[in-house]
């Protein structure tokens, strides 16, 4: 497993090592020890599977309390997947990252808590796989707004206007959501 920091603190690209032979391929994509020796020590306790159509963005989301880390994969098609940073004791504070995973480069985003967390789907068709380090809570689940100004997030449009939820749409921005200590 190669591990890839990003510019905020926490959030980690992972690649696995794949096995590839005429058959297909074999990869790991969770090993407690092996992302324990990594500087993941997440215990799961919940699994997630979305499928969306393109230009689908779903997010930015998160929860206020029993808040989720999140293992992130996409096993069919391409997105671009984002992390912000809502810690306001992070010298990062609010500022985002965004990596392409897709079926094809078999990455990994790990986002830890106090994170929000979105992906837009770049291809006709995706699926994306995440486990949680906590169970979703609908009573502390929020959403920061997507296109926000003062987030400024660069989101791989192509042109296209993403197609999101009437939840993700009605979202505060940055200055007015709750973020973390």
């Amino acid at each position: 497993m190669k591990l890839i920091d990003t510019k905020l603190d926490g959030v980690k690209i992972l690649e696995p090592r794949l096995f590839e032979d005429a058959r297909g391929f074999f990869m790991e994509s969770w090993n407690a020890q092996r992302f324990a020796a990594l500087g993941i020590d997440a215990q799961f306790v919940q699994d997630n599977h979305s499928r969306s159509v393109g230009p689908i963005l779903r997010g930015l989301h998160y929860q206020i309390q029993h808040s989720q880390g999140k293992l992130v994969r996409c096993t069919l098609g391409r997105i671009f997947d984002v992390a912000v940073d809502l810690r306001r004791s992070s010298p990062q504070f609010g500022q985002w990252m965004g990596v392409e995973l897709s079926a094809e480069n078999h990455r990994q985003l790990w986002v830890p808590e106090g994170f929000a967390h979105g992906f837009l789907v770049l291809s006709d068709l995706a699926e994306v796989q995440y486990k949680c380090t906590d169970f979703y809570a609908p009573e502390h689940d929020r959403s920061l707004l997507w296109n926000d100004p003062d987030l400024a997030i660069d989101w791989p449009l192509l042109g296209r206007t993403p197609i999101v939820s009437a939840k993700d749409a009605a979202a505060p921005g940055f200055h007015q959501a709750e973020t973390f200590p």
